[in-house]
Order: structure tokens, then sequence, then C-alpha cells
């Protein structure tokens, strides 16, 4: 039962709002509303419709039948910059960053500051500033290039830039999916203070606890429909999540199979790398799930990358299979059976433009081959199979893979390495952005490789992750492993306490912290 917001008190209206592509339909007879001063929560797997929603509100696309009334008035936004005139800004999950510029002419790209005409560089130097500081960042320096930012501070360069907009209508879409945990909390305040300053607000989040943290409002949909709207505390999250999927969800994460001695298949001693790897030993065991947890920026991701053979001046040993491994560049660590599935799908896992299928099979064209020429057959059966395999929802493998949902997009990524049949799985914050339902999709798989022999590292930001999925989870701290955690230990107090490097003694964690 679709049930909404008084049109009388609502800033943002919509009734009867329909949009299809290519005859699938995207959304069905929408009635929204949300009001001045409330954050409201838009929640549904990828797919049900968020993105299409937020793209009309946005002026990025039209819709096929319906209206929309701003503050009492008809509006129909023909671009997204008629609709940030009327005060409606967007922070999509894309970022919409130019990588070759500055931060401070990123922020000020559609109205920057003139002076006698030109462009006042001081002048738009110190907006910056002053938005940055408006988030808590004012560590991320105006004049540094875009690209020379890791992910994370991207997406902090992105809001500013929004909110440089003054909105009046501020729709975040997986805005903190990027950021640390600090810059969370920063994001937090913000959107507290725009709340206070009338703003409306519509958060777009497969964080569940972000949701509750947030939200006044939230309203679910599924398959393009308009499902419940509901107050805050009206709905438990097993509640939201069967509303979202349709389905009961009976237990998140698959069952972990006791544990036994394992085979190492990967082994590392003393692996150190610049400042940011400090004499990492570790080993992963044939059919293990093994966690990297701890603050973000700890050094996990540059383990990943030293593993898949990216960074150069790596010093320390690497065994595979009790054999010094030499991974001097990615092909030499695909060779050796590794994989891994990176940290931003869009710029490091995907060609975007090109089709479902040439994504696919990039990676493993050696196998689907006769000499330098493609096996269309061949080709065909691998995608058919991979496609099965992860339950990818496409419409065609000659589909540019942009069409597809975040979630599959992801799951597209993992099909493309899992083609390769690798030994040795590295997996960088993989459930980032997507559902609830294609997480579990994940999970299950992550447990099937395991069981089939994979040896599995597995890079989280979510501690209930680490907890539901990990065989053991080594914590990092500044470069370094500080403690390693399985069975009982596994705890979210226990990761908590490692990721700050303060260690408990008690009779269940007596022992286990080591530098």
């Amino acid at each position: 039962m679709q049930d909404t917001v008084p049109t009388q008190s609502a800033f943002l209206t919509l009734a009867g709002i329909s949009k299809r592509y290519a005859g699938v339909r995207a959304l069905d007879g929408i009635e929204f509303a949300c009001e001045r001063g409330k954050i409201h929560a838009v929640l549904g797997e990828n797919g049900a419709g968020k993105s299409t929603l937020i793209k009309i509100i946005a002026g990025v696309v039209q819709p096929d039948a319906g209206t929309m009334c701003l503050a009492g008035n008809q509006v129909s936004f023909a671009t997204p910059s008629a609709a940030n005139a009327a005060g409606v800004v967007c922070i999509f999950q894309e970022l919409s960053l130019m990588p070759d510029l500055s931060v401070a002419d990123n922020i000020s790209i559609a109205s920057p500051p003139r002076r006698f005409g030109l462009i006042d560089a001081r002048a738009q130097r110190r907006r910056a500033e002053e938005l940055l500081a408006e988030i808590g960042c004012e560590d991320v320096n105006p004049l540094m290039r875009v690209r020379d930012l890791p992910l994370s501070r991207r997406q902090v360069v992105e809001i500013a830039k929004a909110l440089g907009k003054r909105p009046q209508l501020l729709i975040l879409d997986e805005a903190t999916s990027a950021l640390t945990s600090a810059d969370v909390e920063k994001v937090y305040a913000m959107l507290a203070r725009l709340k206070a300053e009338g703003v409306a607000i519509l958060y777009i989040s497969h964080r569940m606890h972000e949701v509750e943290a947030l939200a006044d409002r939230a309203s679910v949909f599924r398959n393009g429909r308009h499902i419940e709207t509901f107050d805050k505390g009206a709905r438990s999250t097993a509640d939201i999540v069967q509303l979202m999927i349709g389905r009961d969800i009976a237990a998140q994460y698959p069952a972990r199979p006791a544990r036994k001695p394992m085979t190492p298949v990967l082994a590392l001693e003393n692996l150190s790398w610049e400042k940011h790897l400090d004499r990492i030993s570790l080993s992963v065991g044939t059919g293990e799930i093994v966690g990297l947890g701890g603050l973000d920026g700890q050094g996990q991701k540059s383990l990943l990358l030293a593993l898949f053979g990216v960074l150069r001046g790596v010093t320390g040993r690497i065994m595979i299979d009790a054999r010094e491994a030499r991974l001097g560049s990615p092909a030499a660590a695909k060779s050796a059976g590794v994989a891994l599935v990176p940290e931003d799908r869009k710029t490091e896992g995907l060609m975007l433009p090109m089709s479902i299928t040439d994504n696919l099979t990039i990676a493993s064209l050696g196998a689907i081959s006769t000499g330098p020429f493609v096996d269309r057959a061949k080709e065909s059966t691998a995608v058919e199979r991979s496609i099965a395999r992860l339950q990818v929802k496409i419409g065609a493998p000659g589909d540019a893979v942009s069409t597809l949902s975040g979630g599959n997009q992801q799951k597209v990524v993992l099909a493309k390495w899992l083609m390769t049949e690798p030994r040795i799985i590295l997996l960088n914050d993989p459930t980032r952005g997507i559902d609830v339902g294609t997480k579990q999709e994940l999970y299950r798989l992550m447990r099937e490789l395991a069981d089939q022999g994979a040896a599995i590292l597995f890079y989280s930001t979510d501690y209930d992750e680490l907890i539901g999925c990990c065989d053991r989870v080594a914590i990092m701290y500044d470069g370094r492993i500080v403690r390693e955690l399985e069975g009982d230990e596994l705890t979210e107090t226990n990761i908590i306490a490692s990721s700050l490097n303060v260690h408990t003694e008690t009779p269940a964690t007596a022992g286990t912290a080591h530098a």
C-alpha cells in the first residue's frame, strides 16, 4: 500500500510519474512527496527505480507521464542546470568531477567568481576552502588536481561542489559509500545543519545503519513501484529489507564450515612498501576467507595492490604454494592465479562504453581464442555461463555495461575475474554501494568459492561483513597488522578496539595482540 506525506505540507510532490526504457518499466505511476527540514530516505534494491526517480527530479531525464511540483508550483526541468537554478541539487554515486582540473576549479566549474571578466583564481580558491570547511574537510588542498586525490577525498569535493549551489532540495545518492568513517560523521553534521535551515533532503543509501541514524521518513521502491512510506522507527530493519526484496531473509550470511588446519596458498613475509606497509606477515589457506579490518586508510588497499603487482618498490617475500612469487605486474599476478576486484568498479574495474561481453572476457581472452582470433562460439558459451552463475540481470550481452545497475556492474567485475579461474581472490570493499539482496548473493558466492578451494583476502569497511563472512580477520593500523581475530574473539568490540590500536586484556582476548 502506498502512503505519502500530505501534499499540502510537501516541498516536492510527484504524481503519476512513469518511465520506460526500451520497453522495460523503470517507474510505474509513482506518487511521492517530501518536506522541508526533513531527511527522507529512498530505499530499494539496485534496479528498483531509485536512480531513475532522482534523475527525473534532477532534470537528467524526462518522465513519460506524470507531474512534478516544487513548493506548490508545477515544474519540468529540461536540464540539470534548470533544476540547479530552481534549487534542486543532486550528488550522484558516479562522480561528475573533471580529473585534470584542480579541486577549486571543479567546485566552481558552473559559475566561477570573476574579476574584470576573467576567472578570479584567488576568490575561487577561497570559495573552495570555505565550502570544504563547511563539511569539516579543511585538509583537502584546493589547488590539487582531482586525479591525485584518493576516492574518499574526491567524494568530499563532490559534496562541497553541491553545497556551493546552495540547494533547497539536496539529493544524495550513496554519497557516503566511498568516505572514511571520520568523513561520514562530518557529513552527518552537515546534513543536520542543512535540515535545521529548512533544506529538503532525499537520501539514497544501502547502509541501513545510516538510514536509521539520519532519516525522518523512508520510502521503499521495488520493481519500479512505490511500495510504502513510513516514519522513523515504524519499521524494523528486517521489515524494511523484506519490503525491498519482496521476500524474507532468514540468514544474511552463509554458514561457516568448522575450522580445520589450512594449507597456506598465499603467505606474506615482512612485506613493506614506502610508509604504507610495514613488515606485513600473513597467510591465507585453501578454502579460507581472511578479512582485512581496521579504520580506512591503514594500508589495507595498498596491501591488495601490492599483491596484484600494481606497486613498485615492494620489499619482503610473497609465497604462493610455498614458492616465492615475483608479482611485478598485474599480468604476472594474473598468471600466478591472482585476481583483484578493485575499489571503484566505474574507473578501475569496467570499460563503461564497451559491451557486457567485452568486459566479461577481457581478462581471459587466451582461453577463448584460437591463435590471434577470438572464437565466438567459445566466447558466447563462456559469457552465458558467467551470467548464469552470478545471476547478472542484463538486457543483452551486447549492451554497454554502463546500462546495468550498480550491483549488476559489480557482478560483471567479479565474473570477469572468475573466468580466469583464480586460486587467490583479492576483494577491495566489493559490496560498496550495492543493495542487500545483491550483497547476500555475493556473500554466498564468496563462501562457495572458498569451499571450492579458493583463498580469499577480503577488505571491508563494514564490521558486520567481516564478522559474518570471514574465518579470521587481520586488523591493520598504521600499515601494520596489529591483531588477528577468529572464533569467539571475532566481535565488533574487539574489531573497534584493535582498529584504534587499543588492546584490552580479558580472558577471551589476552595474548592476542601483537605489533
